[in-house]
């Protein structure tokens, strides 16, 4: 894809774990390992689209880009959607890569997968990634979102469903990773609509998305990244960077 625009949207108002883009791992603010992540992958620039001064300044200190949002708007595709009309108003980026910013050492492969992705399949709105499932234990997590993948190749597949339950078999169970690329004008449909009835039965944004017939991709990676959401995955981060 020739114009692609990485976006890593942040706020400090999260429930389980308030302010948590500032939390200091490894003596960097959550939200500047993303940022590097997101740097590395060298796809395009990296915008942090935050509805909090506070993570402005900390990534301008750092060297970083930072767009202050509305902090009242109602999801992490809304903020994204309103920094890139603040930093590209004229539409030069085609693609948009929505990149969690509580994923601290998200591979920068993972993020090229994605843009990969979207330039090689035409009829791609969205695109996402998944990984192997880690344990026999994720077809049973409710917190675990597994993907469910018609696959078109070994690396990659369009998404039928993503849910919460358990899944049986013996195919493969993907686990969903929380990165989205996303079309111009598949972002601005996608947040114009309203929660749709399966994204409030399973709690999966992305769900508004299949029931308004935007397709899904999924690129195949080899390993999900930590998701930091709770002060035990905040510690469970700061160890893996120890270890």
């Amino acid at each position: 894809m020739s114009s692609v625009i990485v976006v890593i949207p942040a706020r400090m108002a999260a429930q389980r774990l308030p302010g948590k883009p500032l939390a200091d791992i490894g003596g960097l603010p959550m939200i500047v390992r993303a940022l590097r992540q997101a740097e590395a992958a060298d796809i395009g620039p990296v915008v942090v689209a935050a509805g909090d001064a506070e993570i402005v300044e900390a990534v301008e200190s750092h060297g970083g880009r930072s767009i202050l949002t509305d902090p009242g708007l109602p999801s992490g595709s809304d903020r994204v959607r309103a920094a890139l009309q603040a930093v590209d108003p004229e539409g030069q980026f085609e693609a948009v890569i929505n990149l969690q910013g509580d994923m601290p050492f998200v591979d920068p492969a993972t993020i090229v997968a994605v843009a990969r992705l979207m330039a090689e399949e035409p009829d791609c709105d969205i695109g996402t990634a998944v990984a192997m499932e880690a344990s026999a234990g994720d077809r049973t997590n409710p917190d675990v979102v597994k993907a469910v993948l018609a696959m078109t190749a070994a690396d990659r597949g369009r998404a039928l469903y993503f849910t919460r339950s358990t899944l049986y078999g013996d195919a493969p169970v993907w686990r969903h990773i929380g990165i989205y690329g996303y079309r111009r004008a598949a972002l601005d449909r996608f947040c114009a609509a309203p929660p749709s009835p399966l994204e409030r039965r399973e709690m999966l944004e992305q769900l508004r998305a299949l029931e308004m017939g935007l397709s899904i991709w999924a690129a195949v990676v080899d390993q999900a990244p930590i998701s930091v959401d709770s002060p035990s995955d905040l510690e469970a981060a700061r160890a893996s960077l120890a270890s």
